[in-house]
């Protein structure tokens, strides 16, 4: 209370009738809130802010108390983010922004640096900046008035832009054009801010990156500029801003990735940024940044692999800070303690991306020391963020069969992921869910012991989610799990998931949820006594899918993977009566060994000759059947057709099954 009584003076003097004693009175504030959050909180509960802005916002009010008030209201930004919501409470950015009409620059800049002090706190929503049409317009006209309104309103775009749509209204406005030229300032905080403008407006953007490409500063393309800012002699703050820039325009198609300023420029630079000279935060945007770049092309990943033992370097992120650090700032010590996770969860990353495709990263990745016990310890950080980027990093490496058959065997992987699985946000989910159609594959060890924990409850339970890739994950594992399964197997899926649920699923609006569904079918309607088994519990409902989908809006895959359930189904000993006495299905497969596509014509003479097969009771009668149908007949013009492929490519398939019958199809189990 005695604080707050000494500030309320400096409050009192704000309304004084004589304006000479308000400006003094404002100056003197303004010496008594530098570096005082106390005094900003007590001003703040006083009342100071809406009398500031009142008499910012005065007509009689002379332009140095104006200029005072933006100065004291971007003091009082500065310090919590409660002082900040308070500002915002009070409706600051209208003011503000309606100071910047005034012909006075002094007046202008310090209410851009107020403005930028609150639109660079977390607090401040950045729709506030779009929700006036006329303001970004008169940010860009007034860019040209001095090099503090370039630094602030470069930052003030570099933080308020967030997403395709801002990054559509600044560039709609002449961002670029606008922009560009500052890269060549005599201010480094401005060409530094203007590189941050760039960084944040082409990332995953291929309208603006394409349109940076051919821009021309002072007769020089901007990539290059970017190159030049990425040397060495640069400081490290515009050597990654630059990296970042070129990152960007590379994944979004305006460079391409076998570009010298990316394989000689771009990617060396962010590896040296993962040396354990630089300062954590360097560290990390540098590991994620090259992760990034590299995550779509195997080449960049095999380059980054072998440029200064990257894979060694990044091991030491997990060490750090360690007990003998060189750290002697203890502020520093304190701030790196707190963000050590953000080290480890940028590893995982940038492990994820190397590993990606090529299995001798893989192997030196997890050969590094330590690393799959890193990787399972990850499993259980508590920052989500650090859990995900370990699960990202174990999925990538789980494409590898030899590690599947081995390391992941030796560390037990399966059980912390089966833990992750019971309670997880959806983005985590995603992964992990992803990861364990890969430990659920034949080949893999991990199979059984994923199969006796629950597997199956937990997997019918995601394809019930309403987050598509989880529908179509939980779907996939199952179609994994049926493939060669025994029959107690595919009875705890069907039973587990339902017919219900599996009508619902081949009715999924998702076509890969879809496609999937009708892989877990073919899988189940595998090995003949199963084929009959499930089809005399379930058949009536699967061939009433079956006739949806082949009379559906379809394309040619589905319709494919439908044909191929029914040529498994044609492999049963007693199945083969639900195709053989239903006329409408032996029809559409009539019509379809006469389609134009040769896959679907293949699928539906696999489905006649599983019928037709000589060696078979009743097979005689079938015969008779299809030949007054007249399918005989279309199988012997197809044998007599100029395309010779279509038949040679039916018969070389239809005696891969132990030579003999053509047996069933079941679907292709891929590494994900």
């Amino acid at each position: 209370m005695e604080v707050t009584a000494s500030s309320r003076h400096y409050v009192d003097r704000l309304f004084d009738p004589d304006p000479q004693k308000v400006l003094q009175g404002v100056i003197d504030m303004k010496n008594a809130v530098i570096g005082n959050n106390k005094q900003k909180a007590n001003l703040i509960v006083l009342g100071a802010v809406p009398r500031l802005l009142y008499l910012l916002q005065q007509e009689t009010s002379s332009t140095e108390l104006k200029t005072e008030c933006a100065v004291v209201l971007g003091s009082l930004a500065m310090g919590t983010e409660n002082n900040v919501k308070s500002l915002l409470d009070c409706h600051i950015i209208p003011a503000l922004l309606q100071g910047l009409l005034s012909p006075d620059l002094k007046f202008i800049e310090a209410c851009l640096r107020c403005l930028r002090t609150i639109f660079t706190s977390p607090v401040t929503p950045e729709e506030l900046l779009y929700t006036d049409a006329t303001v970004i317009p008169h940010l860009m006209a007034l860019l040209s008035r001095s090099r503090y309104t370039q630094e602030y309103i470069c930052q003030i775009f570099s933080h308020c832009c967030k997403g395709p749509d801002h990054q559509t209204i600044l560039f709609n406005h002449g961002a670029v054009q606008n922009i560009a030229h500052l890269l060549t300032s005599l201010s480094y905080k401005v060409r530094m801010q203007a590189l941050k403008c760039f960084s944040v407006l082409a990332f995953e953007n291929p309208q603006v990156s394409m349109t940076l490409v051919n821009v021309l500063v002072d007769g020089e393309l901007l990539p290059q500029i970017f190159v030049k800012m990425l040397q060495r002699d640069k400081p490290i703050e515009m050597q990654l801003t630059s990296a970042k820039c070129l990152t960007y325009m590379c994944r979004a198609g305006a460079i391409r990735t076998d570009d010298n300023c990316i394989v000689l420029k771009t990617l060396p630079c962010l590896v040296r940024m993962c040396s354990k000279e630089r300062l954590l935060e360097e560290r990390v945007e540098g590991a994620e940044t090259l992760a990034y770049l590299i995550e779509p092309d195997v080449e960049l990943q095999r380059i980054a692999s072998i440029t200064d033992h990257l894979i060694a370097m990044l091991a030491d992120y997990f060490k750090y800070p360690s007990s003998v650090s060189a750290i002697t700032d203890i502020k520093r010590l304190d701030h790196d303690l707190k963000h050590a996770h953000e080290l480890r969860q940028a590893a995982f990353k940038l492990y994820a991306s190397l590993g990606a495709n090529d299995e001798d990263i893989r192997k030196k990745i997890i050969e590094t020391e330590n690393m799959m016990d890193r990787i399972v310890t990850g499993l259980s950080e508590s920052s989500v963020k650090v859990r995900l980027a370990a699960v990202r990093c174990l999925h990538s490496l789980s494409r590898s069969v030899q590690q599947l058959r081995t390391s992941f065997q030796d560390h037990a992987v399966w059980k912390p992921l089966m833990k992750v699985l019971q309670n997880a946000p959806d983005e985590i989910l995603v992964v992990a869910s992803s990861m364990l159609c890969n430990l659920l594959l034949e080949f893999s060890p991990s199979k059984e012991p994923i199969l006796e924990s629950g597997a199956v409850e937990l997997l019918c339970g995601l394809t019930q989610s309403e987050n598509p890739a989880l529908r179509v994950n939980g779907i996939w594992a199952l179609m994994n799990m049926a493939f060669q399964a025994e029959q107690k197997i595919k009875a705890d899926i069907l039973r587990s998931l339902s017919t219900e649920q599996l009508f619902r699923l081949l009715s999924d609006s998702d076509l890969n949820v879809l496609m999937k569904t009708l892989g877990l079918l073919r899988n189940l309607l595998s090995t003949r006594p199963h084929i009959d088994k499930i089809m005399s519990t379930h058949g009536k409902q699967i061939m009433q899918a079956v006739t949806l989908i082949l009379e559906g809006e379809h394309n040619i895959e589905v319709k494919e993977q439908t044909l191929c359930i029914l040529a498994n189904i044609a492999d049963g000993t007693t199945a083969k009566d639900l195709i053989m006495t239903n006329d409408d299905i032996l029809q559409k497969i009539k019509y379809y060994m006469g389609h134009s596509h040769v896959k679907l014509q293949l699928a539906a003479m696999f489905c006649i000759s599983n019928l037709i097969w000589n060696e078979e009771e009743g097979s005689q009668e079938r015969q008779d059947k299809l030949r007054d149908m007249g399918i005989v007949d279309i199988l012997h013009k197809l044998s007599q057709s100029p395309d010779s492929n279509l038949w040679q490519r039916w018969h070389c398939s239809s005696t891969w099954h132990d030579g003999s019958a053509p047996g069933h199809l079941r679907a292709s189990n891929l590494l994900v």
